[in-house]
C-alpha cells in the first residue's frame, strides 16, 4: 500500500514540469479553495470582450493607454488597503489622507513657493503620521479600526478645506517636473522592452532561489522547467503589452511606478519575515502572538503603510488633474480604493492576498469606468456595476473560504 502511494507521489511530482505542471498546481489550489487571482482575470476577460464587442475603440491602444494612468493614482491607495485588510482590519480615510496631502502640496509648493521635492515629502511624511496616530490608538485604547479611521475621514477632510482656504483650488505649473511625470512622461520603447526582460528575469531567479530553499529543507518546489516556462509567459506578454501600448504614447512612467510599488510590496509580503508575520497576524491574531510575533507592532506598520500610499495616491492625483481643489480624495475615491483591493482578491477576513490584487482589481474598476464612459451611459450605472462586481468579488471571497475550511477539516 506504501509502495503505491509513493509511485502517485513520483508521478505527481514528475507532472508538476512545464505547462502541466503550472495547470496542475493552478487546479489543485482551486480545490483546496484558493482561486487565488483567477476569478479576477477570468473577469477582466468578461468585461474587455463585452465593451470591446459594444464599443471597438475601447481595446484601442490610445484608451488602453489612459486607462494604465488613470488607474495609478486610486492603484496606490488600493496598494495601502491590501495591507490593512490582510490583518483583519480597514481604513476609511485613505480618499480624505490622499485630499489633504494634494491640498498641502499644493499649498507648500505653488503658495509658499518652496521646492516640489519639499513639498512631496512634507506630503508623504504626513501620511506616515498619520498611520502611527492610527497605530496608537488601536493598540493602546484599543478602538476598533472602522471607528479611528471613520474619524480620521471627516477630520481630515474638513483640515483639507482648512488648508485650501477660501480659494478652494490652487493649480499646479503645468510645466513643473511632477505635472510631466503625471500627464506627459513615458518610458521609451527600448527602455520598456528592457523593463520587460528584467520583470521576467526577476520571476526565474526569484522563484529558482525559492526552490532552492524549499528543497533544502525537504520540502517540494516547482521545477526548473516550470520556472522558465512561467518567466517565458510573462516576457512573451509584457513584451506585447509594450508593443501594443507602443502604438500611440506608451508607457506612462505614472504607471511604471505604480507598478514598481506593488512588486516591492510582493517582494516584502512573500519573501520577508514582516511579511510572513503580517499574513500570521491575519490568520490568527492570539496564534501569532504566541509564536513570538510583536502583533502591536504589525498592526502599527500597516497602518503607516496604507496611509503613506494614501498620501502618494493623494500626489499622484493631483499631478495628474494639475491641481487641488475640495473635491480632490472625495466623491468615490474611498470606495473605489477598498473595492479595488476586495476586487482583487483580498479577503474581508484577513490573511489572504497580495500586492498583485490592488493591480488588478483597480485595472477592473477603472476599465467598468473607461467602457461606460465610452458608450456614454450615465455615472449611475458605472457605481451600480462597480458595486455587483464588488458584492460577487465578496460572495467568490466567502465561498472559497468556507471551502478551505471544509478541505482541512477533510
Amino acid at each position: 500500500m506504501s509502495a503505491v502511494t509513493t509511485d502517485r507521489q513520483d508521478e505527481r511530482l514528475k507532472n508538476r514540469d512545464g505547462w502541466r505542471g503550472a495547470i496542475t498546481d493552478v487546479v489543485e489550489r482551486a480545490r483546496g479553495g484558493d482561486l487565488g487571482v483567477i476569478p479576477v482575470v477570468v473577469g477582466l476577460i468578461v468585461i474587455w470582450s463585452v465593451f470591446q464587442a459594444l464599443n471597438p475603440i475601447f481595446l484601442s491602444s490610445a484608451n488602453l493607454v489612459n486607462l494604465t494612468l488613470e488607474s495609478a493614482a486610486v492603484g496606490v491607495i488600493a496598494l495601502g488597503i491590501v495591507c490593512v485588510l490582510l490583518v483583519g482590519q480597514i481604513d476609511l480615510s485613505v480618499g480624505s489622507v490622499s485630499g489633504l496631502s494634494g491640498a498641502v502640496l499644493a499649498v507648500l509648493f505653488v503658495s509658499e513657493g518652496l521646492p516640489v521635492w519639499v513639498a512631496v515629502l512634507a506630503s508623504v511624511l504626513m501620511g506616515a503620521v498619520i498611520g502611527w496616530v492610527y497605530g496608537q490608538l488601536f493598540n493602546r485604547f484599543g478602538v476598533p479600526s472602522f471607528v479611528i479611521t471613520l474619524a480620521g475621514l471627516l477630520a481630515f477632510l474638513g483640515l483639507q478645506l482648512y488648508v485650501l482656504g477660501t480659494k478652494g483650488s490652487i493649480n499646479l505649473p503645468f510645466d513643473s517636473g511632477l505635472v510631466n511625470f503625471a500627464q506627459l512622461d513615458f518610458v521609451p520603447a527600448p527602455l520598456s522592452y528592457a523593463f520587460a526582460v528584467i520583470a521576467s528575469a526577476w520571476l526565474f531567479l526569484s522563484g529558482y532561489l525559492h526552490a532552492q530553499e524549499r528543497r533544502k529543507a525537504g520540502l517540494s518546489a516547482k521545477s526548473l522547467s516550470t520556472l522558465v516556462v512561467r518567466s517565458v509567459a510573462l516576457l512573451v506578454v509584457l513584451a506585447f503589452v509594450v508593443w501594443y501600448l507602443g502604438q500611440t504614447r506608451g508607457v506612462g512612467w505614472m504607471f511604471v511606478f505604480f507598478v514598481a510599488l506593488v512588486l516591492i510590496m510582493h517582494y516584502l509580503l512573500s519573501r520577508t519575515k514582516w511579511g510572513r508575520a503580517v499574513y500570521a497576524v491575519g490568520g490568527n491574531v492570539e496564534a501569532a502572538r504566541r509564536a513570538g510575533i510583536n502583533v502591536k507592532a504589525i498592526f502599527t506598520s500597516v497602518f503607516v503603510l496604507c496611509s503613506t500610499f494614501a498620501a502618494v495616491g493623494g500626489i499622484l492625483a493631483a499631478a495628474r488633474l494639475a491641481a487641488a481643489n475640495q473635491s480632490s480624495g472625495a466623491g468615490d475615491v474611498n470606495l473605489n480604493a477598498i473595492a479595488a483591493a476586495v476586487i482583487g482578491g483580498t479577503s474581508l477576513f484577513g490573511g489572504r492576498g497580495t500586492a498583485f490584487g490592488a493591480l488588478l482589481g483597480i485595472i477592473v474598476i477603472q476599465s467598468i469606468s473607461s467602457g461606460l464612459t465610452l458608450l456614454n451611459l450615465d455615472s449611475s450605472i458605472r457605481f451600480v456595476v462597480t458595486g455587483a462586481v464588488l458584492l460577487l468579488a465578496v460572495i467568490v471571497d466567502s465561498v472559497s473560504r468556507r471551502s478551505r475550511t471544509s478541505h482541512g477539516r477533510a
